[in-house]
């Protein structure tokens, strides 16, 4: 069965930024990404101008799905949190729900102590938001129109062929 897309309101997305900046200056992390299971770069805060994050969102998606093979492999559930430390940069990876991943880059400014009580407390306000926005039903007229303009608009693309 297909999962329904995650469509976010003007609201929600804010609200998903302030949590990302929150959790930055608070724990004096260098930037903030919020990534999907199927690697795409939901929002982004921070100084993100020198990273490819949409190869990174790509490559954390792959990460955590290795990850949960392994974990059911020994036994788990899943592993929610994942570590990786560099000679200067440190990323700290956590579930916000199951299908989406808070990833924070961090330098020796902060501890990881620090990434991590502020990563868990932005991810269940994230957690709340991304519920809400899955919860929220279009109503079955509004879809049915959404569908005829999109057969309408693919009837007209393709009509010259």
């Amino acid at each position: 069965m297909a999962t329904q897309p995650l469509i976010l309101t003007k609201t929600e997305i804010t609200q998903i930024h302030r949590a990302l900046m929150q959790m930055l200056k608070q724990s004096d992390a260098k930037c903030a990404m919020l990534v999907d299971a199927d690697g795409k770069c939901l929002a982004k805060r921070g100084f993100t101008s020198n990273i490819d994050t949409d190869a990174l969102a790509a490559l954390i998606a792959g990460s955590f799905s290795s990850t949960r093979a392994m974990a059911t492999l020994v036994g788990e559930t899943d592993f929610s949190v994942l570590f990786h430390q560099g000679e200067r940069d440190h990323i700290h990876n956590i579930l916000v729900d199951n299908n989406t991943i808070l990833t924070v880059i961090f330098d020796d400014r902060t501890t990881i102590g620090m990434v991590r009580l502020y990563s868990k407390e932005s991810a269940s306000a994230l957690r709340e938001t991304l519920l809400h926005a899955k919860t929220r039903r279009m109503p079955q007229d509004r879809r049915i129109d959404l569908e005829k303009d999109l057969e309408d608009q693919l009837d007209n693309l393709f009509q010259g062929e």
